[in-house]
């Protein structure tokens, strides 16, 4: 019987995933035992790259070429539709960060009008604890706070952490909710891609935000990637 080759397992693994994965699924699904690596993980991410059979949805997101047209629908993807793409990709990192929150046994939130989006196919409230905000607060701070993105809560429905998705909208107006929030013992991120780095420190130096300046940590998508991606216990954890 001929053995397979690492390519063929990781395409296996794929088409047994129902066409697409993440890489933390890839590296938890394929077998590579019997690969003789001390690297496997950075293997299936040369595989993942490198194969013609397997294209890149999002990043740290790979499906099968032959699988695409399914993959995409089940996504709600449509190709050159600007709009459904940002619609993707938006809930995409709220999933990724609800599951780190998760990792980290506290409880996740996201916004009830959110509810319904997809995160790889499935509602996010199906991977989320809540969409009903904790009452931590006063109503009015509740009513800026339940608008958040992705809330992670501790065990006793502090905030912990609080996170803003920037795809395209204006990140001052999660700065000023950030503003508001201060005087909670939590952290707080403003998650987007690398080239909205400069546009995040042009906005948060306005004089309005000096008081939560320090606390408020640009996180890139590469790095909420990485992180999910190589994530194997709550000692990994940098943030």
């Amino acid at each position: 019987m001929t053995q397979r080759t690492q390519r063929q397992q990781v395409i296996e693994t794929l088409k047994e995933l129902g066409g697409f994965a993440t890489l933390r699924k890839l590296y938890e699904a394929v077998d590579f035992s019997t690969w003789g690596t001390m690297t496997p993980e950075a293997t299936i991410r040369k595989i993942v790259q490198k194969s013609p059979e397997i294209f890149k949805i999002r990043p740290g997101l790979w499906a099968l070429e032959d699988s695409k047209s399914e993959v995409l629908k089940k996504f709600k993807i449509k190709e050159g539709d600007k709009k459904s793409e940002e619609r993707f990709s938006h809930s995409y990192y709220q999933g990724l960060l609800v599951e780190m929150g998760k990792l980290r046994r506290m409880t996740t939130f996201i916004p009830a009008q959110d509810k319904n989006r997809l995160f790889l196919g499935s509602p996010l409230s199906e991977i989320t604890d809540t969409t009903k905000i904790p009452k931590f607060t006063y109503e009015n701070l509740l009513k800026r706070a339940k608008t958040i993105d992705v809330i992670w809560f501790n065990e006793r429905n502090m905030p912990h952490s609080f996170y803003e998705i920037e795809h395209t909208t204006d990140i001052k107006n999660s700065l000023s909710k950030y503003y508001e929030l201060q005087d909670f013992a939590a952290k707080f991120f403003i998650v987007a891609d690398a080239h909205r780095e400069n546009e995040y420190y042009d906005k948060i130096s306005a004089s309005i935000f000096n008081d939560i300046r320090s606390r408020v940590k640009f996180m890139k998508y590469k790095t909420v990637i990485d992180d999910y991606n190589s994530l194997k216990n709550l000692s990994d954890f940098s943030w």
